[in-house]
């Protein structure tokens, strides 16, 4: 089992920086052009993949399934639906050439024994599992038998069938992520679980991902704190878009706001602060902002200072406003004028 392992050419680990997907899914309505449109736009926010979903109608549905959301006027089942998001083998193929001419690891997940098939003759870097298919045990076998790495989602799942699934794929030795993910279109805050990331730390020693249908950026920004190290989010062109996950994704201008949000977290987390070394560094700034003893009316030479001779005002350059009580009862050794900085010559 191997805590780090890389997803093309990235490592994902304890300390590299965070795997962020985005999730494209069937945004494209079919459309193949659509889907193109996507790669393009993706690759410009700096994300590290591009994930669809591979589905062959009759290889994994009948028309007897019956719709999650029922908005499309044109399919009488979601078989049809799933017919109608069908690509070729040839387009597949070149979807992830797009994607990897693009930079992107190109990714899909496959929702069938024949996706599989099709998704292998592609070399993908890794397999991403849909929460649907945890409990698939056949599938998982077939595809941790490639020896590619595993990203399991488990929006679906309890203990027991998690547990199944992740030692389906270890008795294959493959490279492990675990996603904790909640299958609720779009998920409230109440239910993205982020609490989970540690309990799925603590139970698999993985690579830990979240993957989010809240429609918002803020999870994903929360989880990256919390030790999320893969971060997968559903992406439209705008949310006027048509499909039933649009209320569940962000934009891609959002997108790209994300991964500036997470790249700068990381930032922060990697770059622990001793605020005694930073006082040092700042220690001009200290001066120009800081306090100093200043005098507050014109006084004579043997003046026993009071606190109403007494004015703290900027730049801390004198002496500090700290030491105010030791110089009260102090006898001037010269004249002092009106707003003028108290020097310690200035005192016996």
């Amino acid at each position: 089992m191997n805590k780090n392992f890389k997803i093309g050419n990235c490592l994902i680990g304890e300390v590299t920086p965070v795997f962020i997907i985005a999730e494209i899914a069937q945004a494209h309505d079919g459309s193949l052009g659509t889907a193109h449109a996507y790669i393009d736009a993706v690759a410009k926010t700096g994300v590290n993949a591009i994930k669809f979903q591979t589905h062959i109608a009759n290889a994994e549905s009948s028309p007897d399934e019956k719709f999650r959301i029922n908005c499309f006027p044109q399919d009488t089942t979601r078989f049809d639906y799933w017919k109608r998001m069908e690509f070729s083998r040839t387009q597949w193929r070149d979807l992830s050439a797009h994607a990897l001419d693009k930079g992107l690891v190109f990714l899909s997940s496959p929702f069938s024994m024949e996706a599989v098939d099709l998704l292998g003759e592609l070399d993908m870097a890794a397999w991403k599992i849909g929460s649907g298919e945890t409990s698939n045990l056949p599938m998982l076998e077939k595809i941790a038998a490639t020896g590619k790495p595993v990203l399991l989602s488990t929006g679906m799942s309890s203990w027991a069938e998690i547990n199944g699934a992740i030692s389906t794929v270890r008795s294959f030795d493959a490279d492990l992520a675990v996603f904790q993910c909640t299958t609720s279109y779009p998920c409230p805050p109440e239910k993205i679980g982020l609490n989970l990331i540690h309990e799925f730390q603590a139970r698999y020693d993985c690579p830990i991902g979240l993957s989010d249908h809240s429609g918002t950026i803020f999870p994903s920004l929360a989880a990256v704190p919390l030790g999320a190290k893969l971060i997968e989010i559903h992406t439209v062109f705008s949310k006027e878009c048509f499909g039933p996950d649009v209320n569940s994704s962000i934009t891609i201008s959002e997108l790209g706001q994300l991964v500036q949000g997470i790249r700068f977290i990381e930032s922060i987390l990697h770059s622990p602060v001793d605020k005694d070394e930073q006082s040092i560094q700042l220690a001009e700034l200290s001066r120009l902002f800081g306090k100093s003893l200043y005098v507050s009316r014109a006084l004579p030479k043997g003046h026993a200072l009071t606190n109403d001779d007494i004015l703290l005002k900027k730049p801390g350059t004198g002496i500090p406003a700290k030491h105010l009580v030791q110089v009260m009862g102090k006898v001037l050794k010269k004249d002092c004028q009106e707003n003028s900085q108290l020097k310690l010559e200035d005192l016996e």
